[in-house]
């Protein structure tokens, strides 16, 4: 909503957004560390076992027709969450940097707005963006549990009550969260928040790599194999995520230590 209504409103320059997206780079310390943390927030490696999982709920034939059919849906309910997903973080990525990068009339602390001057009418569109995060957050949890539960019955046959898994799952993510916010303080929220994502894409490649390797073996996949632009545009990408995590790994230990211990 806020993309849609308020993005044309800071009038962007498509021109540098076009450049920026053809030549990208890194020019600022840090700036790998965010986009790092980017691709975990939008490609989490557990939805990789969940999207798997989906194609199986789909009541289907065993004939290479209906099979086929459920392929192709299945691919496009992942590419069309990852498309919006996109377009969702870039427009974020944009908003803020026209509207709170370098202005005066924004104070910025510990990662959120806490103070607009009189001459700002941005103060209203916080309000907007309450339900959103509310519901990104619930949409995180359930996504978590439910990945939960395709891991533990899938690859270790653990088979638990819902509310049990569902208790276990909120524990461990909460408990750590609450322990450093308690220690820290409010202002190690954002802190938690973006470290939080560059974990998730750290582990991407220990999900991506498998998954890769197991739908590009014809003795496996059979005539179900990826095709050849699906095998290099996937390996291509599991390396370059790879890449990028290796570079950007000393500022995630950095920022590791600075929010467990507080030090810079």
């Amino acid at each position: 909503f806020i993309e849609i209504f308020v993005l044309p409103q800071t009038q962007p320059s498509l021109l540098e957004l076009g450049s920026a997206l053809a030549h990208p780079g890194f020019p600022h310390p840090g700036m790998i560390y965010v986009a790092i943390g980017i691709i975990g927030a939008t490609v989490m490696p557990h939805n990789l076992y969940l999207h798997s999982a989906l194609v199986q709920s789909r009541k289907l034939q065993k004939d290479e027709a209906s099979i086929r059919r459920a392929i192709r849906f299945n691919a496009l309910d992942s590419t069309t969450a990852l498309t919006v997903a996109f377009f969702v973080n870039g427009g974020i990525l944009v908003l803020a940097a026209m509207v709170f990068y370098g202005q005066s009339s924004v104070t910025v602390a510990g990662g959120q707005v806490v103070n607009f001057s009189s001459d700002s009418d941005w103060i209203r569109i916080a309000y907007l963006t309450l339900a959103p995060l509310l519901g990104s957050g619930q949409s995180s949890t359930i996504t978590g549990t439910l990945a939960g539960q395709v891991v533990m019955e899938g690859f270790m046959h653990w088979r638990i009550k819902p509310w049990l898994r569902r208790l276990i799952t909120r524990t461990l993510a909460i408990i750590p969260a609450v322990l450093i916010i308690g220690i820290r303080g409010d202002s190690s929220v954002n802190d938690l928040l973006t470290l939080s994502q560059v974990v998730l894409a750290l582990q991407l490649p220990l999900a991506m790599f498998p998954l890769l390797h197991f739908t590009s073996s014809r003795r496996r996949m059979g005539i179900w194999k990826s095709g050849w632009f699906l095998i290099i545009a996937g390996w291509g990408s599991a390396l370059l995520i790879t890449a990028m995590d290796l570079c950007g790994l000393p500022d995630s230990l950095k920022a590791a230590w600075h929010v467990i211990i507080g030090g810079r």
